[in-house]
């Protein structure tokens, strides 16, 4: 998930019901301007992604080798298990399977509640720019006499269609929060890499015994 997707789960309705200003009595009989901005392009510029940026991965790099230590551990035990499995007697394999699939089953867990977790990170990351970002559309719609203010990134549905070049606010955003426009750097996006499944514990005792001397 990038950080206009979750731009968009936090602050899009806003845009699309009402905009960024609502309407004074002044305003009301005013002509009604419209305006829009790029919320891709004005948050790829923005300083603070690449910081979002790298702190999400290191979080992300965190989690990782914490579920990595727990995969090692299951692996080693599941090892040993299958070299002693032909000499073991049913209870015991009985508890041994019972630990692994226990082992198992936690590392699954762990997995689900570190993606969630990450996802929390990612908001608690994003929300300080993401509140900046509307403080700014704000204040340039408020100076500039727009009414309403829409999002023309919009992904792969643009929520606007056509608009003169005028109505464009993303600069005048830009510059309102010091930075100067220029190309768009690269979203900043939530770390993809997944760590390796848990090798899988067998239910049922093998039948191949292991060689006694």
């Amino acid at each position: 998930m990038n950080l206009v997707k979750i731009f968009r789960l936090t602050l899009a309705a806003a845009l699309l019901t009402a905009g960024t200003l609502a309407a004074t009595s002044a305003q009301a009989q005013a002509p009604l301007k419209i305006g829009y901005t790029d919320v891709q392009y004005v948050l790829a510029q923005m300083p603070e992604s690449k910081q979002i940026e790298s702190d999400l991965k290191a979080y992300n790099s965190q989690l990782e080798n914490q579920l990595k230590s727990k995969t090692s551990e299951l692996e080693t035990k599941y090892k040993d298990y299958q070299q002693k499995e032909g000499t073991m007697t049913d209870i015991v394999k009985a508890d041994k399977q019972k630990e692994l699939q226990a082992m198992q089953q936690s590392i699954q867990e762990f997995q689900q509640s570190a993606q969630q977790s990450l996802q929390q990170k990612q908001q608690t990351l994003l929300k300080p720019a993401l509140d900046k970002l509307q403080k700014n559309i704000d204040l340039v719609a408020d100076e500039n006499g727009f009414t309403y203010v829409f999002n023309s990134d919009g992904g792969g549905s643009p929520l606007l269609l056509h608009a003169p070049k005028d109505g464009d606010i993303s600069d005048l955003v830009l510059k309102k929060m010091g930075i100067t426009p220029g190309a768009a750097a690269p979203v900043v996006r939530q770390p993809t890499n997944t760590p390796a499944p848990a090798p899988a514990v067998n239910k049922t005792p093998s039948k191949t015994k292991t060689k006694t001397k």
